[in-house]
């Protein structure tokens, strides 16, 4: 059984995962946090996962493999009777889709259109529920950028709470203006996930109901604050993995306290992808790598040890799912992961983000089966992964039937 990684471990272990994969060759040129802007993640994560997975026979983990269509589409009726979603970018419906983002044809964080559907959204069409809305939208952006404010409007109707560069309790995320500099011209509002549930149970009569389905999909959005604390010379490495602990610790704790002990019965978690297989770690040395990679370990390591021996919650590994993509990609489907789908130069995304993405501004080469979207959100395919991932887990554990 591996054992769980600390601010001990940074690059030790992952320069041995890097065989089978082509060794990084560009090096960390400048600041890490102009780098993390373009990103405005919400959630990613690796490729060796601690047997977390297999260590506890009462928490339900699952890493499957990408199964047929027709396989996925065989659900009875569902006797869910509500889609209830927290996180950030990775499960966002819409949080930012005003003004100019909606102008340009953007709003979530993936190759946009008319019908694009994001995980949430496929998986409350299987099971027959309403599509999910965001339950609050808004930006605090520059104007000099065309990001006038839009003051935040909140959508009783709607229970999709995740935002884009949220992080799990602290309300300051990427994007949001009192990040200062660059970063601060987004105007991103990253309610965390801690008030998002808060704002569910204000808005709920303070409860959750049993025929509810929550989903939870967060802690990538505080690895990158944290990333930048230390390019900054403002925190040290030892630091910074006490808050990635803290913050799933505190995910975990909210997860049981306030949605289970709330009243839920069926709570999905992903934990977070494999960062260090984005586009974007191809801006990292080998160092940079594993100490992300390290800190995505101990987040995901910390918040199964937190929901373990709970029937409740269905714990899903994202992480190694989204590394199995990346080195076997014909298995899923899928043509290209490691090149955007959209076009990120500046003439053509203003952002450099998947949030104002769409088919006016896609990549020369893009085709629908490429993995990523920008440096670290999926395409509406890799979506659909994450969706027959997340079917396919709940199937197997009794959670959905199929004829």
């Amino acid at each position: 059984m591996h054992q769980p990684l600390g601010a001990g471990i940074i690059a030790a272990g992952y320069i041995q995962k890097l065989s089978g994969r082509k060794t990084m060759q560009r090096y960390l040129t400048g600041s890490l946090l102009a780098i993390l802007i373009g990103s405005l993640l919400s959630g990613c994560g690796g490729k060796e996962t601690s047997d977390n997975t297999q260590s506890s026979a009462s928490i339900k983990s699952v890493h499957a493999a990408y199964q047929p269509d027709h396989h996925y589409k065989k659900i009875k009726k569902s006797e869910f009777h509500r889609l209830v979603s927290f996180g950030d970018s990775l499960s966002d419906a819409g949080t930012y889709k005003v003004g100019t983002i909606s102008a340009f044809g953007g709003g979530q964080f993936t190759v946009n259109s008319s019908n694009t559907r994001i995980w949430t959204t496929i998986i409350a069409e299987k099971l027959g529920l309403n599509p999910p809305c965001a339950a609050q939208t808004g930006l605090d952006g520059d104007p000099a950028l065309g990001l006038s404010a839009m003051p935040p409007v909140n959508h009783p109707e709607c229970t999709n709470y995740a935002q884009g560069g949220a992080r799990v309790t602290n309300p300051v995320g990427i994007g949001n203006k009192l990040t200062g500099g660059a970063n601060a011209s987004l105007g991103f509002l990253t309610v965390p996930v801690m008030q998002q549930i808060q704002n569910h149970l204000d808005a709920h009569h303070d409860k959750f109901d049993e025929e509810d389905l929550v989903t939870v999909m967060a802690g990538a959005n505080d690895i990158f604050f944290q990333l930048a604390l230390m390019q900054a010379g403002a925190t040290d490495p030892t630091t910074a993995f006490v808050s990635i602990t803290n913050a799933a610790d505190e995910l975990a704790g909210a997860i049981k306290t306030n949605i289970i002990g709330k009243g839920a019965k069926h709570v999905v978690v992903l934990n977070i992808p494999d960062i260090a297989i984005t586009p974007m770690s191809r801006g990292f040395d080998v160092q940079t790598l594993g100490l992300i990679d390290a800190m995505v370990q101990t987040f995901n390591y910390q918040l199964f040890l937190g929901l373990q021996n709970n029937t409740h919650v269905l714990y899903i590994d994202a992480y190694a799912d989204s590394y199995s993509q990346y080195t076997n990609p014909g298995a899923y489907g899928l043509t290209n992961v490691t090149d955007t789908a959209c076009d990120l130069t500046p003439e053509k995304n203003f952002l450099g983000s998947s949030l104002i993405c769409s088919s006016s501004n896609l990549a020369a080469n893009a085709t629908n089966t490429f993995m990523f979207a920008d440096m670290v959100h999926p395409t509406p395919y890799g979506h659909s992964l994450i969706a027959k991932l997340v079917s396919n887990s709940m199937r197997e554990n009794g959670w959905i039937k199929h004829h």
